[in-house]
C-alpha cells in the first residue's frame, strides 16, 4: 500500500504500535524527560492556549459532501466552530497537510461504503499542539509538534487521539513524506521485495511521494535501480538520489528500453500506475521475479476506480517465469510500522535519507498556501506534475509571524525540555507577552482562571 491506498481508520492502530506507552520509543533524536502529573487539577478537562488570538472561535476544514471521484465536486469548504479536544486528544493546529492520491478514493466512497458524506477529507498533517485533554498531558503539552495520519486532516484544526500522533522535533513537511509514503515503500520492499545485492530493481512512478523511498532504499540495498518518470528534470532528480537509470517514458519508449537495455528483464518491480504500465512490467519480470502492487493511480479517477487490465494470459505468464505478483496493503503490515518509523527518522537525522516536497512553487498559481490550495494540489498531482510528496502550507501567516523572536525561543526551550505541563507554562519567557498570562485551563464545571 502506498498514499494511494490510505485506510482511513489505519492511524490509530498503526500509529499506538510506534508511539509505545509515552509517545515517543520509536523516534530516534526525540528525546522525552520523564514528566510530572499536573498538581490537584483533577477539575480541569481540558488546557487551551489561545496565546492571544492564535486560536479563533471559528476555522474552514474541507468536508465531502457527494460521493465521486472528481474530488472538486464531492468537495467544499466550510466554516465551523473550533473543536475542543476530550480527554485523551489533542487540538493540533495544522501547518502542512499531505496530498495523496487517493483522497480521491476516499471521496468516492470507496474506502467504506457504509460511510455516507458529509464526512471530512484528508489523511495527514503535522503541526503544534494548541489544546489538548487532561489524559493526553501526561504525555503532551501545549507548543510540542506532532505528525499523524486519519481523517479530517484537511482543515484549520485537528483534533487527534494523542495515542495516534507521532512526536516529531519540527514542524517539517518532510516528515508528512515518511509516514505513509516512505513507510510503505520501507516495509513492502523489505518484506516482500527479497531483495538482494546485484538484482535489478523497477520502480514506477519513480519521483513521486512513494517512489522516491523506493529508489533509495533499492539502491540501499545494492541493486540496480531503474525510475520511470514524466520529465527530464524528474530524471536529473532521480539521478541525485542513486537511480543508475532514469527512464523519461515521454521521450523513450518504455517496452523497448527495457527489452534492449535489460533481455534478462527485471527482479523487482515497485508498481503504483496500473494499467498498461502493469502489463508491461508483468512483461518485463525475469525469472523468479517479484512485482509489488501498492496502487494504480491510473484508474483512479474512473467510475470503478480500476484501469481496464488484460490479465488473461498472467497466469501463464508468471508459470512461465516462476514469478509472483504480490500485492502491499500497509494496515496488514502494521507490526513492522514501529521499526520502519524509526529507522526513516535515523536514517532522515543522518542525512541519508532524501525526503523530497513540493509545495508548488513552480506552479502556474504559485506556492500551495492555504486550506484553499487543496483543490489546486490534488490538480497538480494528477496531472504528473510532482516531484516528491505535494504537501500543501494550511497556516495563515499571521499566526506564526504574530509571534515574537522572544516567544518563539521559549517555545523552542520548551519542546527541548519536554517537561511537565505546569513547568512548560513556567518556562515562558516574560517578554513573550502573546503567551504569557494567556494560558487558558477549562474546567468542566465551566469556570476557567489565567496562569
Amino acid at each position: 500500500m502506498s498514499s494511494r491506498l490510505l485506510l482511513p481508520r489505519l492511524g490509530g492502530r498503526a500509529l499506538s504500535v510506534i508511539a509505545g506507552r509515552r509517545g515517543t520509543d520509536a523516534l530516534s533524536g526525540v528525546h522525552s524527560a520523564a514528566r510530572r502529573f499536573i498538581v490537584d487539577m483533577s477539575y480541569s478537562a481540558h488546557f487551551m492556549d489561545f496565546k492571544g488570538s492564535s486560536i479563533p472561535s471559528s476555522m474552514r476544514k474541507l468536508v465531502v459532501n457527494k460521493l465521486s471521484p472528481n474530488f472538486r465536486e464531492a468537495v467544499s469548504m466550510q466554516t465551523v466552530a473550533v473543536p475542543t479536544p476530550g480527554d485523551a486528544d489533542l487540538l493540533v493546529r495544522n501547518r502542512f497537510v499531505g496530498i495523496n492520491a487517493s483522497d480521491i478514493n476516499y471521496s468516492a466512497g470507496r474506502y467504506d461504503p457504509s460511510v455516507k458524506p458529509p464526512f471530512d477529507a484528508g489523511f495527514e498533517g503535522i503541526g503544534e499542539v494548541v489544546g489538548l485533554g487532561l489524559s493526553a498531558s501526561s504525555r503532551y503539552t501545549v507548543g510540542d509538534t506532532v505528525a499523524y495520519f486519519g481523517s479530517g486532516a484537511f482543515a484549520e484544526y485537528t483534533v487527534v487521539p494523542a495515542k495516534e500522533s507521532v512526536p516529531v522535533p519540527a514542524v517539517k513537511p518532510e516528515f508528512l513524506t515518511l509516514l505513509v509514503s516512505g513507510a510503505t515503500a520501507y516495509i513492502a520492499l523489505k518484506r516482500l521485495g527479497d531483495l538482494a545485492k546485484g538484482e535489478t530493481v523497477l520502480v514506477t512512478a519513480a519521483a513521486g511521494g512513494t517512489g522516491q523511498f523506493a529508489v533509495q532504499f533499492a539502491k540501499q540495498a545494492g541493486c540496480h535501480v531503474i525510475g520511470t518518470c514524466s520529465s527530464d528534470e524528474k530524471a536529473g532528480f532521480l539521478k541525485s538520489i542513486g537511480c543508475d537509470r532514469p527512464i523519461n517514458y515521454k521521450t523513450e519508449d518504455l517496452a523497448k528500453t527495457l527489452r534492449k537495455e535489460y533481455p534478462k528483464g527485471v527482479d523487482v518491480v515497485y508498481e503504483s500506475v496500473g494499467g498498461s504500465i502493469f502489463e508491461l512490467a508483468v512483461n518485463s519480470l525475469a525469472n523468479k521475479g517479484r512485482l509489488i502492487v501498492i496502487g494504480f493511480i491510473s484508474g483512479y479517477q474512473s467510475a470503478s476506480g480500476i484501469p481496464p487490465l488484460k490479465g488473461g494470459t498472467l497466469p501463464v505468464k508468471l508459470l512461465q517465469r516462476s514469478a509472483s505478483v504480490r500485492g502491499f496493503f500497509l494496515p496488514h503490515f502494521i507490526s513492522d510500522y514501529r521499526e520502519a518509523l524509526g529507522s526513516m527518522m535515523q536514517m532522515f537525522a543522518k542525512g541519508k535519507l532524501v525526503c523530497e516536497v513540493d509545495g508548488g512553487d513552480l506552479s502556474q498559481e504559485g506556492r500551495f498556501t492555504g486550506l484553499e490550495s487543496v483543490f489546486r494540489a490534488v490538480d497538480y498531482m494528477y496531472d504528473g506534475k510532482n516531484l516528491g510528496k505535494v504537501v500543501v502550507d494550511v497556516a495563515p501567516p499571521s499566526v506564526s509571524s504574530s509571534v515574537t523572536p522572544a516567544c518563539k525561543a521559549a517555545t523552542f526551550s520548551r519542546r527541548r525540555r519536554k517537561s511537565g505541563t505546569h513547568q512548560a507554562m513556567a518556562a515562558f519567557n516574560p517578554e513573550c507577552k502573546e503567551v504569557r498570562g494567556k494560558l487558558m485551563v477549562f474546567g468542566t464545571g465551566g469556570g476557567h482562571f489565567q496562569i
